[in-house]
């Protein structure tokens, strides 16, 4: 695949940053129209959407580059080039986590709300941006044939796309893509549940995420390795675990007590 998206020039704009712009814009949006339900102001939501996005790009470049040091501490002018991919999803949410927790308590929000109404999505930006991901050829999975990827019915230019030095290979950001793109749709409605409670959407966020990467890391074969181990299947089991106890704490307390979609004016006033 061409990973050149608008080439004038010296000026290149390549489909992995299109992606990622299109997922953030739309994210944004979906963002903002959730908060502004719970009367959230604009320029609440837009400084910390602003400080998540540059300090989870951060996050998600720094993981990169730590987990493939041995490259990176020889060519350390490449860095910086984001553009040519390299960012983990799970040091973008380790890193906007953060940033949303120190967020919250400066302005003595509720933490989980915030998460809430981020999470949901954010699943809709990481299907969008795993596109990037095919124009660059890479997170792809293990080699295969065309007739296997043909059995499972997956649209031609994307089997041709996966035609990479003449192997086929199985298009495992295709697969994350629809899942992430079902999910979003589950907890969409989910979140419209009338006995929801604050933190249950986010917990449902990392089962649901957690399964979906465990599963799609299993056929990669660019997995990030920690201790002999796939990075990304040790943060996911980790990310089922904590899902799982969060959901069944909340799960534990009175049915009318914190919920997501009722109107708490302590926090609304900032």
């Amino acid at each position: 695949m061409n990973p050149i998206a608008i080439s004038l020039g010296k000026f290149e704009i390549r489909w992995y940053t299109l992606f990622i712009i299109i997922a953030f814009l739309i994210v944004s949006f979906l963002v903002f129209k959730e908060a502004k339900k719970f009367n959230f102001s604009k320029d609440f939501m837009f400084n910390l959407i602003f400080w998540i996005i540059i300090i989870g790009f951060l996050g998600a470049r720094i993981y990169y580059v730590l987990f493939n040091w041995n490259y990176y501490s020889n060519h350390l002018d490449e860095i910086i080039k984001i553009w040519q991919g390299g960012l983990a999803i799970h040091g973008g949410l380790i890193a906007g986590t953060f940033t949303i927790f120190v967020y919250a308590k400066k302005y003595k929000v509720n933490f989980l709300k915030l998460l809430d109404i981020i999470c949901v999505p954010l699943l809709l930006g990481q299907a969008i941006g795993r596109w990037g991901n095919f124009f660059n050829s890479e997170a792809h999975g293990a080699a295969t044939t065309i007739q296997v990827l043909q059995s499972f019915h997956i649209p031609k230019f994307i089997i041709n796309g996966m035609n990479i030095d003449g192997i086929y290979y199985h298009p495992t950001f295709f697969y994350e893509s629809i899942l992430c793109l079902i999910a979003f749709i589950v907890l969409f409605f989910i979140r419209r549940f009338k006995y929801i409670k604050i933190g249950q959407t986010t917990a449902l966020y990392l089962i649901f995420y957690g399964i979906i990467r465990f599963f799609i890391e299993s056929s990669r074969t660019d997995s990030l390795i920690f201790f002999g181990f796939k990075a990304a299947q040790v943060i996911s089991i980790i990310m089922i675990i904590l899902g799982l106890i969060l959901f069944f704490a909340l799960y534990r307390k009175s049915k009318f007590e914190n919920l997501y979609n009722e109107v708490n004016e302590e926090q609304i006033n900032f």
